[in-house]
């Protein structure tokens, strides 16, 4: 078997240039975030989508990791909604 050797991560794996990865790395990152917070509540996924104020159908796309369905605001919004804050670094330096 052939080793694959990454270049960081599957976006950049799989070809998107530099500011679309960006973007997917951190949508991604939030989604984990939501999905992490879901979890611990014990929420079900009608419990979710009231608390977060979006259908139960959108929770759902968000446990299947359905990425191109989600904007980050809409992501950051969901998870201040869940009580976690959300901060933004860029070089180093806290910029939110």
């Amino acid at each position: 078997m052939k080793q694959h050797v990454t270049k960081g991560s599957v976006f950049d794996d799989l070809g998107f240039d530099k500011a679309e990865a960006a973007n997917l790395k951190i949508r991604a990152a939030l989604m984990r975030g939501i999905e992490e917070q879901l979890e611990k509540s014990s929420l079900t996924q009608a419990q979710a989508s009231k608390l977060l104020g979006v259908s139960q159908p959108r929770i759902s796309d968000l446990k299947q990791g359905k990425i191109h369905l989600f904007t980050i605001d809409m992501l950051v919004i969901m998870l201040t909604k869940l009580g976690k804050p959300v901060y933004l670094v860029i070089d180093d330096r806290i910029a939110a």
